[in-house]
């Protein structure tokens, strides 16, 4: 279960990898559509702010078709053969699945509690993917149909059909068994989702009606589902909308941030809502605590490679709020170190929020920055020292923390694995049998194809890969025989900054470039095979 729940947990990570970038081009274009920073630019009818206002339509794309990028993206990790081809899978079969909700919910929207005439967003539990009009199942329901898309094509993708019909093996038949199983599964969504929406209604109604402790709880479950991706469902209906402000809390912000900057009141009075997008604040304060927390606990001799592991890691999570790579690195090693960073954010949220800090600031730094200390320092400076207070505080109760569960239960973070083996160097006929893979099989030899090669050789060969997968920094591999599988030493020696060992499940640290490594391992890994293959 945990490995297949680690293979989910990185293929996740292409469609989050969209997001930084994305949301950088929000928050400049709305930036630059404030009169306070840019003046009479920002009359609607200038041809400066038209420009803006366009690319700003384009920056949304991203977070306007979460559902539909997480479905396409899913493929790309879970899909044991023909990536593409998988994907177009996916997205032909995740569209019919919402055709059908919508003639379903067309006429007999009534039999299942929903009113199909309503307006698309609000209270509707109505959206609309690729101009179809549909039940709000968010990512939850792109990455239930993608799974059962992916297992149909990892099943039947290869099956041999009789000569005559040919013509539907493949992806089209995996389009077949998909296109029959999307009618009951639409079905199954329209009698059930509504009723989960409720209840979802219900939970966010606590929340928003429990002050300090409903910030808290907000906090804690945003965190603390990140490793299955669906906090993206709990924040956003409050970041986009309708949890408590109809257009979500980021437009909202946006629209009277002038209002607020220029207002004596507090902020806390102004805009309560506020204190459900206080997220940002443990990606810039916690990860500070975490990084030093495992790099004090890390082996003197390795404190160098594991600081090269953490400062990058650190700093993305401080300036753009992409915490994945630094939460990742102890997330499957202790999970309960996970837990406790949840819970370490929630309570630094809500005294936060009790000592009057509300805004958006669900992300890092840069966007903090903007979209709140520089634009409110006027009038609202108290509010961002009690800010940046409540945060110093944090950094060493997350360090201490951190440092004592790391000790007492020994627990394997960058830089305290066990290294007692002796590194291998590789021969002569290592070299040269890697540029006869390259040359006989037209692999392209490039920066990653030494390290991959290296990784191939370290794991026994490509005969002993079961599954490869990555995340935003780990190689995740499955092998048939785990007594085959080279030291930990072996892997450093070759660029790794750590390994990860459970069972047969492997995870090689091996930095941002891990999404190069692996097309050249699994390149690697086929010609190989094909090469074995053609001589038997």
């Amino acid at each position: 279960m945990l490995k297949h729940f680690q293979r989910l947990g990185g293929a996740l990570f292409a469609p989050v990898l969209l997001f930084p970038f994305a949301g950088l081009t929000v928050a400049l274009t709305i930036i630059l559509k404030n009169p306070d920073f840019v003046g009479s630019l920002a009359d609607p009818n200038s041809t400066f702010y038209k420009i803006v206002f366009i690319i700003e339509e384009g920056g949304w794309t991203v977070f306007r078709q979460l559902p539909l990028i997480f479905a396409v993206g899913l493929p790309i990790g879970l899909a044991k053969k023909a990536h593409p081809r998988a994907c177009l899978s996916v997205l032909v079969t995740y569209l019919t699945y919402n055709y059908f909700i919508n003639a379903i919910l067309t006429f007999w929207g009534e039999n299942f509690g929903v009113n199909f005439s309503q307006a698309i967003g609000g209270v509707s539990g109505l959206t609309n993917i690729a101009g179809i009009k549909t039940l709000d199942t968010s990512i939850v329901g792109a990455i239930a149909i993608s799974g059962l898309t992916i297992y149909i094509h990892n099943k039947f993708f290869d099956t041999k059909l009789p000569d005559f019909l040919g013509i539907f093996q493949g992806s089209a038949l995996v389009g077949i068994i998909a296109f029959l199983l999307m009618l009951p599964c639409a079905y199954l969504t329209c009698l059930i989702w509504p009723k989960v929406q409720l209840g979802i209604s219900s939970l966010q109604g606590l929340m928003v009606s429990s002050g300090t402790f409903g910030v808290w709880l907000y906090t804690l479950l945003e965190r603390i589902l990140i490793p299955t991706g669906l906090h993206h469902f709990v924040y956003g209906p409050f970041i986009f909308g309708p949890a408590v402000v109809d257009t979500g809390i980021q437009v909202f912000w946006a629209q009277n941030l002038s209002n607020f900057a220029n207002s004596t009141l507090p902020l806390k009075e102004l805009f309560p809502q506020g204190g459900f997008a206080l997220h940002g604040n443990s990606k810039m304060f916690g990860a500070i605590g975490i990084a030093l927390a495992i790099y004090k606990t890390a082996h003197p001799e390795k404190k160098k490679i594991v600081s090269g592991l953490l400062i990058p890691a650190t700093l993305t999570a401080i300036l753009v709020g992409i915490t994945e790579p630094l939460e990742f690195t102890f997330l499957f090693i202790a999970p309960f170190l996970f837990a406790i960073h949840a819970v370490l954010a929630a309570c630094m949220a809500a005294v936060m929020y009790m000592f009057g800090v509300v805004g958006n600031m669900g992300s890092g730094l840069i966007e903090i920055a903007a979209l709140n200390w520089i634009p409110l320092v006027k009038n609202h400076s108290t509010v961002m020292m009690a800010q940046i207070g409540v945060g110093m505080a944090f950094i060493p109760i997350y360090y201490f923390i951190f440092k004592i569960c790391i000790e007492k239960f020994d627990l394997k973070t960058p830089g305290r694995e066990d290294d007692e083996e002796e590194i291998k160097l590789y021969t002569k006929d290592d070299y040269k049998e890697k540029k006869n893979m390259k040359n006989g099989n037209n692999i392209v030899e490039n920066a990653y194809f030494d390290q991959a090669f290296s990784f191939l050789e370290a794991f026994g060969g490509a005969q002993n890969i079961d599954q490869v997968n990555n995340c935003a920094t780990r190689l995740r591999i499955s092998v048939h025989d785990e007594n085959l599988v080279s030291k930990d030493s072996v892997f450093k020696q070759n660029g790794a900054h750590g390994v990860v060992r459970t069972g047969k499940s492997f995870q090689i640290v091996v930095g941002l470039s891990v999404p190069q490594v692996r097309d050249c391992f699994e390149d690697l890994i086929n010609k190989n095979l094909e090469k074995n293959l053609i001589k038997a």
